[in-house]
């Protein structure tokens, strides 16, 4: 599996709960500075972040892949429609929360939220 990692960088700690949660290996994960300029339009700067990837129209499509979020609401809008595009579908999202207590500002991994299957629920509702 790859992460694709458009936030703070994950700690092995984290690695290791994302491979508990899905029972699958971290093979990869790319790490990619998500700060955008804000006086320019905001969706040709987050395509031009998913083509720097180098992944090709295959690897989008049948690659697994989770996507930890910018943390800049609009940045992660963005690049949830342009990966919904690219896949055909929502990819899974890590939620990290801090760890309570610490010293040190940590984060660990709180869930993987299965965004496509939280939408076909949400079909329901209509």
């Amino acid at each position: 599996m790859r992460i694709i990692n458009f936030s703070h960088p994950l700690t092995a700690e984290n690695l290791g709960q994302i491979e508990a949660l899905t029972g699958v290996k971290v093979e990869e994960v790319k790490d990619v500075p998500s700060q955008i300029d804000p006086h320019q339009p905001l969706a040709p700067q987050i395509e031009a972040l998913l083509d720097g990837l180098g992944l090709t129209a295959s690897e989008w499509q049948t690659a697994p892949l989770i996507i930890n979020l910018p943390a800049l609401n609009y940045s992660a809008a963005c690049l949830l429609a342009q990966l919904h595009g690219r896949t055909g579908h929502f990819p899974p999202v890590l939620r990290l929360r801090p760890v309570p207590g610490s010293l040190v500002p940590r984060f660990e991994v709180a869930e993987i939220l299965n965004l496509q299957a939280i939408r076909e629920r949400a079909r329901g509702k209509r």
